[in-house]
């Protein structure tokens, strides 16, 4: 009471108005609704309840239609009371595209997932307590772009626990970080460790903790950002990113190139066998 009585002298405010302000702060609740697809393969439904352990605020719904009902989840997290969506969406039994959208208004995100391993692949000897709130680290690239510092602020507001939400435990025992090497965003989570690792007790004062990684690991790769929820005008196009039918694409024509290379060489043996027979051998019939 003392800071708000502090706050109301600075800002010429009554105290009543400042708790009431607060009070609505704090109702601002960020929550995360988890969709996917039909047809996601074992690793990427892995990948989602990987997340869905480390995210307490998180609620996951029963897989859709990826063509037919996306514009229903909007409608979905508003049923579920949620603000935020992550949609995994499978093509192909082989290819995985993560949407993030602030529903209903948007701006919502497209990126392909590349590079998949969860936690159960890993093995890491990590740990953390289950619900709790994670640090979030972002490399210091996501302030040289616009599209990076949105992505940040995206970021932020749906990987962040609030405070006080349901299933999370009020303690910081891992970190969220987030890298930008070669216009890709890798994610990784890490426990912070206060402990010594050989004999087991506490670190000294001026001993700074140590990272052990948990898992999972995945790399981001942003394709699109709109303005709206899963649709409309586009904000940011990513001009490097090459799809990965083109990639497949690219590596069946170079193997059909080089079968037509090897089929011209023998049509072309052929030719000049015709073009150039040979002489007919007179001492073939001697010993007929």
């Amino acid at each position: 009471m003392a800071t708000l009585y502090k706050t109301a002298q600075t800002e010429f405010k009554d105290v009543e108005d400042l708790i009431e302000e607060r009070e609505k702060k704090s109702n601002i609740k960020q929550r995360v609704l988890m969709v996917s697809s039909r047809g996601v393969t074992f690793r990427q439904r892995h990948l989602m309840n990987d997340l869905e352990a480390l995210l307490p605020h998180a609620k996951k719904e029963s897989k859709i239609e990826a063509k037919q009902d996306i514009e229903l989840l909007n409608e979905l997290a508003d049923i579920q009371n949620c603000n935020n969506v992550f949609y995994f969406e499978s093509r192909k039994h082989q290819d995985l595209y993560f949407w993030i959208s602030r529903a209903p208004s948007g701006p919502s995100v497209k990126f392909h997932v590349q590079n998949i391993h969860t936690m159960d692949e890993l093995k890491m000897t990590g740990n953390c307590l289950k619900g709790s709130r994670p640090i979030l680290s972002f490399d210091a690239n996501f302030d040289t772009e616009p599209h990076f510092q949105l992505l940040k602020e995206i970021f932020t507001q749906t990987f962040a626990v609030p405070k006080g939400a349901r299933k999370s435990k009020p303690f910081f025992d891992h970190v969220f970080s987030f890298s930008i090497v070669d216009g890709r965003i890798w994610f990784r989570n890490y426990q912070i460790v206060e402990k010594d690792p050989e004999t087991g007790g506490n670190l000294a004062k001026n001993t700074k903790p140590t990272l052990v990684e948990i898992g999972p690991r995945f790399v981001l790769n942003t394709m699109r950002i709109f303005e709206g929820s899963f649709g409309g005008p586009t904000l940011y196009e990513n001009p490097k990113f090459i799809s990965p039918n083109a990639v497949r694409a690219a590596i069946r024509s170079r193997h059909s190139a080089k079968y037509a290379e090897r089929a011209a060489r023998v049509v072309g043996r052929e030719a000049r066998e015709q073009a150039n027979p040979l002489p007919q051998d007179p001492l073939k019939d001697v010993f007929e």
